[in-house]
């Protein structure tokens, strides 16, 4: 498992943005953070918890991307229900998942397939990973984000 050193090149579809480049992106701190599937327990969960810390990280410059494989009219649903104000990427060809190194064999009811590892990555303005957290549980995971990213603000 490689975390990437530099935000991934991605054109993708995006909600509500219609598309989303890594060029968007330059110039600002940045979370991407990797969930398996729209509207279940764990995904909602940590959706719910970005969006309730959203104007915290806004106010800090940093701004959040969320990332799933479900297709941009899922996320739109998704979005519009736990009124999420950040962008929701739909990699339906996981090629930002593969170029972050997040898809793994996993097992459900015996059956084997391969998801998405719930993971979430910091990168600073110049898109230079700061902070990589892989296996995440989703309670409780936005805020130790946020209290990395303004430990990582103040240091000189």
């Amino acid at each position: 498992m490689t975390d990437p050193e530099q935000i991934p090149d991605f054109d993708l579809p995006a909600h509500p943005e219609g598309r989303l480049r890594s060029s968007d992106l330059r110039g600002r701190p940045t979370v991407l953070y990797f969930y398996p599937k729209d509207s279940t327990s764990g995904c909602t969960v940590e959706a719910i918890e970005f969006t309730a810390l959203h104007s915290r990280f806004r106010e800090l410059g940093v701004g959040i991307v969320g990332v799933s494989r479900d297709s941009l009219s899922s996320h739109e649903k998704f979005a519009r229900k736990y009124a999420i104000p950040f962008p929701l990427l739909a990699d339906t060809e996981s090629a930002l998942c593969r170029a972050c190194d997040v898809i793994r064999e996993k097992s459900l009811y015996g059956r084997r397939y391969l998801g998405i590892d719930r993971s979430t990555f910091f990168f600073d303005a110049e898109g230079r990973l700061r902070e990589a957290w892989r296996n995440v549980k989703p309670r409780g995971h936005a805020q130790a984000v946020l209290e990395r990213v303004m430990a990582t603000r103040m240091a000189p």
